[in-house]
């Protein structure tokens, strides 16, 4: 890994970047999400130019949708590669009484838990007994395996239908985006108590349903953001005390409680400019894991089950309660109508649920239950709604006084005995505040957290801190001891960086881990990421070669943070460094050794007494050698043989050098999926798209075919489609489309779609020809009409240019006589004669005043007409002719026929001639138009001032002559299309009598404007 700042770019790669900046910069334009995955329901919200921030409704316009999805079996006679249909949210829960095996909602709290984990697959066997909860041989995960396929299809993993959940979501968000958006990128909502192995979960969820995840956010901080983003708090930096505020979220799964300190802050912006920002820190945070909707849920549901064994038929019949809580689909409708008892009983004192066929087809129940008895059975729950809070307080190191509100959030803090104890708990009932949305404010806050992290929007700026949640730090082997240092505490920030040093020189592994509460209340270490250095022993090398280091001085540090994408610790880059020796030298040293002005080499030596000097060799120094004075001449004294010669040190510079170094990261815990259990999933997931797509065709056509067959029932008490059928036509219909329908409420139902197309084509076949002779039969007079309009114009357009080339032809020998007769008079004009005497013969004229006056020129009433060839004219009356022959056969053929034989002239045939006829004039006209024009200019002669030459008329036709013996109706249209457009050049010069003088000052000759001809 070469080090940084030193690497050179080349071409490609900046051409490259460039690119992938601004295909970045047109995938930013996109859409983002924010998603607050609950365990009971789904909520997202879309951030898109035009649509700053909306709730992303489901499609039967819900504002969140029921965190479900089934799998109802594929339809009989069907494709076998047909996937069973996916069914989302309240329509997936309705089917669950049905088909209990199939229907997986609240898969939350089993993300990222191994399979032995009693407690939660405990848990969640008991809600649901009829699913198949099994282990995944490859994770150690916990998966599910359908009835609707085969036994030896692999298990789905609680990852990949949560994955199905999120595409549900993320399609509802393009629907509202509009066609042709992208919505790809995403912030997630996340409890403050999740560990790595479940926030790899959701990540590898949002992977498998194509999202981009931005970053995750805890769920208290997305509530805070949301308040903060409509208020302004005390700024910190001018003496402003901060606001500390604790969110409490109970939601179906879990309750938290999130300590939150608000304040403002001035920093500096661009230029000289302050701007005042917001910020929102996490200061603690507190858990509970079973404390929630569902665990309330819970107590009505044992209540219930107990007082349904307890009735007369049930005691007869014998099963008990552990029996019912077996029974798959006894225990979804019960728990069905838990959820909708424990929501009717926040606003009423008492409420009652009906069954029929409950657990026997002839077994009957009805279940009542008041508030208070509510409140009894579910008072264990009551004295665990303080615990999250008092875990935050201390985790935050602040007391309940410092609290200025507790913000309530959560469908579950709607319960009143949570707020009764939520209000002893803070000590006053003005601190518990209902001020933001309980069920949208986490959804609103993670889509503008998505919005501020894109750069296609710009918000409000707040900036927020969250914390690790749990103590992490790094375990690594040295001298054959296990070494174990701390790196970050529950309350650090995210983005904190930390910078640690090992003694050794050789690659070597070292792990980072995390500290959770193991099941006895003990902290244990959960690894995360294992490292492994790839050239550290390489560097080391060359750090003693090169530069002289030694081992003992070197340091190996590593920079290590916690991500601001999933809140774990995360190596950022590592080195390997040591003082070295810097050698001064260099290019320039070493030319100066060449020409002898360098240090003395070590194969120089003094001469001896009689030795004598080559001539060669200090040829230099005699060429630079100077006189000296008597008390500069010095006799040199006998050099020693054994004399050294005194050579001064080197001078040497001290310098850290520092060698990037390579490394690898893996996550470790809990096994990794393998890139081919990776690519099997995604693409049964395509599998389930593209059979869906199929679904949907299928419905298309289905739906097609039976509005068909209603419209035939009206095409056949239609007069004008009755008088375009025979009889036996008409009971062939009748016959088919009676057929059709029988069919479709019978076996069609169960049809591809393939069969399907097959019977509507061949209803198709029978009633398109007669609805054609239908529609034919009422358009024909119309475009015959039309098309006999046009042949009438042409053919006058026709005689209009035939006129016009004789008037040309006329006018062209009016000016070849009219320019013999200009030549003899120019000839008798430029005649020699005497000169007179001129008195200023001697005097200089002043060109740049010289001027000629010419006489006006005479300009026609109306502009020249264009110039149309013979060859124009031919093809206007060949195109006419033919299209006359063409109809007047047409005509004959259709008078001929009835009116339900099928037509011998088409309405689009008589288009297409209509637009023959056009395209020939259009283009006539546009040749003419194209042509270059020529300036027809006034013919002047050169001569002194005050000389004057007359200006003969030119010869033009007038439009209006030959148009005025035309009815009016055909002139108009002719004149629009045979008269040119008027320039502003011409227009302007329309009017006659007016001199047109222009001053040239280098050739003092006058220039006069003529008119333009096309």
């Amino acid at each position: 890994m070469p080090p940084h700042g030193r690497r050179r770019l080349s071409c490609l790669t900046l051409i490259l970047s460039l690119l992938l900046l601004f295909s970045s910069t047109a995938s930013a334009a996109s859409a983002v999400l924010g998603i607050d995955l609950g365990t009971e329901y789904i909520k997202a919200a879309l951030v898109k130019p035009g649509i700053p921030l909306e709730i992303v409704l489901t499609k039967d316009s819900k504002r969140k949708e029921t965190a479900v999805v089934a799998f109802k079996a594929s339809i009989s006679g069907s494709d076998a590669k047909i996937f069973p249909e996916r069914i989302y949210g309240s329509d997936a829960l309705a089917l669950s009484p049905r088909f209990p095996g199939d229907v997986y909602p609240n898969l939350k709290p089993l993300l990222g838990q191994q399979f032995k984990n009693t407690n939660a697959v405990t848990e969640f066997r008991k809600r649901f007994p009829e699913l198949r909860v099994m282990e995944s041989k490859e994770k150690g995960t916990i998966g599910f395996r359908s009835s609707t396929f085969d036994q030896t299809e692999e298990l789905f993993m609680v990852e990949e239908l949560l994955a199905m959940e999120l595409k549900n979501i993320r399609s509802n968000a393009v629907a509202l985006a509009g066609k042709g958006s992208s919505v790809r990128d995403a912030v997630i909502t996340v409890p403050p108590f999740y560990n790595a192995e479940e926030k790899r979960a959701v990540m590898l969820a949002a992977e498998l349903a194509g999202l981009r995840v931005l970053s995750l956010i805890s769920d208290g901080l997305a509530v805070g953001l949301n308040y903060a983003t409509s208020r302004t708090f005390p700024i910190a930096s001018e003496g402003g005390k901060p606001e500390i505020h604790l969110v409490y979220d109970m939601g179906a799964g879990s309750t938290t409680a999130t300590v939150l300190k608000f304040q403002g802050r001035v920093v500096k912006d661009v230029g000289k400019f302050n701007k005042t920002i917001q910020e929102v820190h996490v200061l603690g945070t507190g858990s509970h894991k079973d404390l929630g909707g569902d665990f309330l849920n819970q107590v009505i549901l044992d209540d219930m089950v107990q007082k349904f064994t307890e009735t007369n038929k049930m005691r007869t019949q014998g099963p008990d309660a552990s029996h019912v809580k077996q029974h798959g689909r006894t225990m979804a409708k019960l728990w069905k109508e838990c959820e909708r008892i424990r929501q009717v009983l926040s606003a009423n004192t008492e409420t009652q649920a009906s069954f029929e066929s409950l657990y026997y087809d002839d077994v009957n129940f009805k279940y009542k239950i008041t508030r208070p008895e509510f409140e009894t059975l579910a008072s264990e729950y009551a004295d665990r709604v303080g615990i999250p809070i008092k875990l935050a307080l201390d985790a935050a190191k602040i007391e309940l006084s410092d609290i200025e509100s507790v913000i309530l959030h959560g469908g579950a803090v709607r319960t009143p005995f949570v707020q009764k104890r939520l209000e002893t708990t803070v000590g006053s009932a003005d601190k518990v505040r209902t001020n933001v949305n309980s069920d949208e404010a986490a959804v609103f806050g993670a889509a503008f957290m998505a919005a501020g992290i894109s750069p296609s929007f710009r918000v409000k700026e707040i900036r927020i801190g969250d914390t690790a949640g749990f103590a992490s730090g790094t375990t690594w082997i040295s001298d054959g001891k296990e070494r174990q240092q701390k790196l970050f505490t529950p309350t650090s920030a995210i983005g904190a960086e930390k910078q640690i040093t090992f003694k050794t020189t050789d690659d070597f592994t070292f792990e980072l881990f995390q500290q959770l509460p193991g099941e006895k209340g003990d902290m244990t270490n959960s690894p995360i990421t294992k490292i492994q250095t790839k050239n550290l022993t390489a560097s080391v090398k060359q750090l003693e070669d090169k530069f002289g280091c030694i081992a003992a001085d070197m340091n190996t540090k590593f920079s290590i943070r916690l991500s601001p994408i999933d809140r774990l610790p995360e190596v950022v880059k590592g080195s390997v460094s040591c003082e070295g020796i810097e050698k001064k030298g260099g290019v320039v040293d070493g030319m100066k050794d060449l020409f002898g002005f360098g240090s003395k080499k070590s194969d120089q030596k003094p001469l001896g007494e009689n030795e004598d000097v080559d001539p060669s060799s200090s040829s230099l120094e005699a060429d630079s050698s100077t006189t000296l004075s008597p008390k500069e001449d010095k006799t040199p004294e006998p050099a020693d043989d054994n004399a050294k010669v005194d050579e001064r040190p080197k001078e040497v510079k001290k310098k850290t050098e520092t060698i990037y170094i390579d490394f690898t990261s893996e996550p470790t815990g809990l096994p990794q999926l393998s890139a081919e259990s990776l690519e099997r999933i995604k693409e049964r997931l395509a599998a389930f798209d593209s059979s869906d797509r199929s679904r949907v065709k299928r419905e298309e056509t289905l739906n097609t075919l039976e509005a068909f067959t209603y419209k035939a029932r009206d095409l056949l008490e239609d007069d004008s489609f009755i008088a375009a059928s025979t009889e036996a036509q008409r009971v062939e219909i009748e016959q088919k489309f009676s057929a059709a329908s029988e069919w479709l409420y019978g076996d069609g139902a169960d049809a591809s779609r393939e069969a399907l197309k097959a019977r509507l084509e061949e209803l198709h076949g029978l009633v398109d020809p007669v609805q054609k002779r239908k529609d034919e039969a009422a358009k024909r007079p119309t475009e015959i009409k039309s098309l006999q309009e046009a042949l009438t114009q042409v053919k006058l357009m026709a005689d209009v240019v035939k006129q016009q080339r004789e008037a040309a032809s006329i006018a062209d020998a009016a000016a070849s006589s009219s320019s013999v007769a200009e030549s003899e008079t120019q000839k008798t004009t430029e005649t020699p004669s005497s000169t007179p005497v001129d008195d200023f013969a001697g005097l200089d004229d002043d060109e740049s005043s010289t001027t000629t006056t010419l006489k006006p020129t005479e300009t026609p009433d109306a502009p020249p007409m264009p110039s149309y060839t013979q060859e124009d004219l031919d093809k206007l009356l060949s195109t006419h002719d033919s299209v006359k022959a063409w109809l007047d056969n047409a005509i004959e053929a259709q008078s001929k026929l009835g009116l339900t034989d099928d037509p011998a002239i088409l309405t689009s045939d008589l288009i297409t001639k209509s637009q023959e006829l056009q395209r020939v004039v259009t283009q006539m006209l546009q040749r003419q138009m194209q042509k270059p024009r020529k300036s027809s200019k006034t013919k002047t002669a050169t001569a002194k001032a005050g000389s004057k030459v007359k200006s003969k008329p030119t010869n033009s036709v007038d439009i209006d002559e030959l148009l005025k013996d035309m009815p009016a109706s055909d002139r108009e249209e002719l004149e629009k299309m045979m008269r040119p457009p008027k320039t502003e050049q011409e227009g302007g010069q329309k009017e006659t009598g007016t001199k047109t003088t222009v001053k040239s000052k280098e050739t003092g000759k006058s220039k006069a404007k003529g008119h333009e001809e096309l």
